[in-house]
C-alpha cells in the first residue's frame, strides 16, 4: 500500500461539478492499493499517518499530529502511485490491485482511519475522473509504502 501524504490548509474532490470531499486544515492522503496488501498493511498506515508529526507546533516547528491540531482527512484513490516507469516512456501499472481486491482495501481503510480518529473522512469516488484541489501548506508532502518501512 503506497501513500502520498500532503498537509494541507484546504483540499477537495469533484466529480461530474460536484463537490464530494472536502476538508480545510488537515492531511490529503492519496491511496494505492497493491495485490499483496493485506489488514497489517492498512493497520500500520493509519496509525504512522495519525501519528506523523508535521504541524508545526506554537514555535513553528514541525511537532504536532493530524489529531493533535484537530485536523480533517480526505483520502482519494490513486492506482497511479503504483506506476512503474523502468522501461519506456508510458508507465506500467500491473502492481496495482485490480477493482475487486483495491476497492474492498480501500473502503476498510477509510473505515480503520475513521475508527481511530474518531473523526469523519471525506473521500473521492474510487474509479471516477476526479479532479482534485490542493492548497498543500509548507509545502509538506510524504510518501509512504508499506512494503518500504524506512
Amino acid at each position: 500500500m503506497r501513500a502520498l501524504i500532503q498537509l494541507v490548509s484546504e483540499a477537495s474532490v469533484t466529480v461530474e461539478k460536484k463537490v464530494i470531499g472536502s476538508i480545510e486544515k488537515g492531511l490529503l492522503v492519496l491511496l494505492g492499493v497493491e495485490d499483496a496488501d493485506e489488514q497489517e498493511d492498512i493497520d500500520w498506515l493509519v496509525k504512522k499517518i495519525l501519528q506523523l508529526r508535521i504541524f508545526p507546533d506554537e514555535a513553528g516547528k514541525m511537532n504536532l499530529s493530524v489529531m493533535d491540531v484537530e485536523g480533517k482527512l480526505l483520502v482519494v484513490s490513486q492506482f497511479t502511485l503504483h506506476a512503474n516507469t523502468k522501461k519506456g516512456n508510458r508507465p506500467s501499472y500491473i502492481r496495482a490491485a485490480r477493482p475487486e481486491k483495491a476497492i474492498p482495501m480501500y473502503e476498510a481503510f477509510v473505515k480503520k482511519l475513521e475508527a481511530v480518529s474518531g473523526t469523519k473522512v471525506e473521500t473521492g469516488e474510487f474509479g471516477a475522473h476526479m479532479e482534485v484541489r490542493i492548497l498543500n501548506d509548507g509545502p509538506v508532502t510524504i510518501w509512504m509504502d508499506t512494503k518500504n518501512k524506512e
